[in-house]
C-alpha cells in the first residue's frame, strides 16, 4: 500500500465527507479509481456493470431516449 496526497476542491472534499465518511474516503477512491488503471479489473468490472440487471435497464432507456431526442431534433 502507498501513501497518495491529492489535492480537491473544497466541495467535493466536503461531499467526500458528508457521502462517504471520513473513515471511508481512501477505499472510495481507490475502489474508483482500479477500473481505470488496473487492466486486469476491467474486464471484471465490466462484467459486474453488465451483471447489474437495473443499471443496464436504465442504460436501455437513457440510451433509447437520447435516440429518439435526437431523431425528433431532425424532424
Amino acid at each position: 500500500m502507498k501513501k497518495l496526497t491529492i489535492t480537491v476542491d473544497d466541495e467535493v472534499y466536503k461531499g467526500l465527507h458528508a457521502r462517504i465518511g471520513r473513515g471511508n474516503i481512501s477505499r472510495f477512491l481507490n475502489d474508483m479509481a482500479r477500473p481505470h488503471v488496473v487492466a486486469d479489473d476491467i474486464e471484471a468490472g465490466y462484467m459486474a456493470m453488465a451483471a447489474d440487471e437495473e443499471r443496464e435497464q436504465e442504460a436501455l432507456v437513457w440510451t433509447e431516449q437520447s435516440i429518439a431526442d435526437l431523431t425528433h431534433d431532425e424532424t
